[in-house]
């Protein structure tokens, strides 16, 4: 039987997926460690702020992580099995109802919170945040 096309992608795909991933929800805040290269050296540089979206699967998933510096937003889009991100940590887990938190855009103040995850939510219990 021969193979198809996609079968062949995705067996080529499966070896560059990453298997340490915590569990990350729309609404989380994330530090996000990246790999920044200067010259010959290499450091780490971590983002932090709130997981608004998540799109694609497999190889080409992505995350919008939005954070706010000095009054203004800054949203990055970091390819979760990108070599150039070192690791993905969940500092706070928060209850979004929606796939998509592009609202937080327009908001300001104290309007831009997210309810932390109450105890009585029976899918997340025990899960780690760091």
């Amino acid at each position: 039987m021969p193979l198809n096309l996609g079968s062949i992608i995705d067996g080529v795909n499966k070896s560059q997926l990453k298997t340490d991933l915590p569990r990350m929800d729309v609404g989380d805040t994330v530090n996000v460690h990246c790999r920044i290269v200067e010259g010959d050296k290499e450091r780490i540089q971590i983002f932090q702020g709130v997981l608004i979206a998540r799109k694609g699967h497999g190889i080409n998933e992505q995350v919008t992580v939005r954070r706010i510096v000095e009054d203004q937003g800054v949203e990055r889009i970091f390819p979760i099995n990108s070599p150039r991100i070192a690791k993905f940590e969940v500092v706070r887990r928060a209850d979004a109802r929606r796939a998509k938190l592009y609202f937080l855009r327009d908001r300001a103040g104290k309007s831009r919170r997210l309810r932390d995850r109450r105890r009585g939510l029976k899918h997340v219990a025990g899960l780690p945040t760091a």
